[in-house]
């Protein structure tokens, strides 16, 4: 069992044996020791700002989903690999602009736009291009559905949304997240310590997660345009369909598009953070919603208009779903079975399964692996040998180590 491995005693030890993904919590909780820098390697990476404190980052570490991943059944039905739900079904945007050019159906533009409308948020957290480097993404604050949907569609790559928590919570005021599912598992952690969080985050939405990219992804695809980034005005990865293309501008006037499959296709090239390979919930079970991609197969026969999968995860997920519904911000479709997911979703079952062999790997290299609680982790280990070994090996190879980036 994994039950037993060591979790990771530091920040520096999080980084440093590949455990982390750049969530931002750090530099939210503690802005005067720590502040997120891209490295080398395109990953958003905490930089000690000051000589470190271990004790004091100790409450950094106890919501870490590089040290604790944890989720709570809260659905009326249960799946062995889907976890706790209440509802599983198709759904869409019910906002026709919405639905074209959000990703996939627009789910989470849609109920973030619902929550502002219906008064039930004041401002959204979530994470949108930045400005002044549109490769690139960066928390923001949403205060009108015009904001939301001027930030919609998927961000592929770096993503540091808990860095705005504090900021949020400062507000005093009810919002909603949305964010990727490690976030989710962060922030029911935090919320153990700071009672804020109960009291003033009304929902917290996901995409059920293929993995974050390293920002290389994204330079790789300038590389073979022949671009720098300095001259990219935008880059969309997904949306204006489904799944729409990756589109590129340029301060020249130039666009270029890549459809979805030359982009994700060969999946060699996805150039996923180490974190993403182990993780044991990318499917949005610490969520109060997560929306999902519904092809069958896994991948996408061309362009349609635009169809969600939609898991609520929680009473308040549900209780959302059906305000939504009522106010036409969103549309149902059919309903869905754990069965259908593991056909849209086949690499979620299979990272279901194999991430227990996964971790004992990384415990046998000597790595601290997180703690984890209610992913059933060890009831789905399917025993793979092949991966615990492989997983060994490039662990043991230094394949999963990492520096911490400098502060500037």
């Amino acid at each position: 069992m994994i039950s037993e491995a060591t979790p990771p005693v530091t920040l520096r030890a999080v980084v440093e044996n590949g455990l982390c993904i750049g969530c931002g919590l750090c530099a939210a909780l503690a802005p005067e020791r720590w502040a997120m820098r891209m490295t080398d390697e395109g990953r958003l990476r905490p930089a000690p700002l000051t000589a470190e404190n271990h004790d004091a980052d100790a409450m950094i570490l106890a919501a870490c989903p590089g040290a604790v991943v944890e989720a709570e059944p809260r659905g009326t039905q249960s799946d062995p690999v889907w976890g706790s739900f209440t509802h599983m079904g198709e759904a869409w945007a019910g906002d026709a602009d919405i639905r074209y050019r959000a990703a996939t159906g627009g789910v989470l533009t849609a109920l973030g736009v619902h929550l502002l409308r219906s008064g039930q948020a004041r401002f959204i957290l979530h994470c949108g291009a930045d400005p002044e480097r549109p490769m690139r993404s960066r928390w923001q604050i949403s205060e009108t559905p015009e904001q939301v949907l001027d930030r919609a569609g998927s961000r592929y790559g770096p993503s540091d949304t808990l860095a705005g928590i504090e900021a949020a919570l400062a507000r005093n005021e009810p919002f909603a997240v949305i964010a990727k599912p490690c976030d989710a598992n962060a922030l029911r952690a935090r919320a153990k310590a700071d009672p804020r969080l109960d009291r003033l985050m009304v929902a917290v939405l996901v995409m059920v997660c293929g993995g974050a990219s390293d920002l290389g992804k994204s330079q790789a695809v300038l590389e073979e345009l022949g671009l720098r980034e300095e001259e990219v005005t935008l880059f969309r990865y997904r949306g204006h369909g489904n799944p729409g293309p990756t589109r590129i501008e340029t301060r020249s006037g130039e666009a270029f598009e890549k459809t979805y499959l030359d982009m994700w296709a060969d999946e060699a090239g996805w150039r996923i953070q180490s974190r993403c390979k182990i993780c044991p919930d990318a499917i949005g079970e610490a969520a109060d919603i997560a929306a999902a991609d519904i092809w069958p197969g896994g991948a996408p026969m061309g362009e349609d208009e635009g169809f969600n999968g939609v898991i609520t995860r929680s009473p308040a997920g549900q209780a959302l779903l059906e305000s939504a519904v009522a106010a036409g911000d969103l549309v149902l479709g059919r309903a869905h079975s754990p069965r259908d997911y593991d056909d849209f979703q086949p690499h979620q079952v299979a990272k279901k399964h194999s991430v227990a062999a996964r971790l004992r790997g990384l415990a046998s290299a000597g790595q601290p692996v997180f703690a984890h609680r209610g992913l059933r982790i060890d009831a789905l280990d399917a025993g793979d040998a092949a991966q615990e070994e492989g997983t060994c090996a490039r662990a043991k190879a230094g394949k999963f180590r990492e520096t911490l980036p400098e502060a500037d």
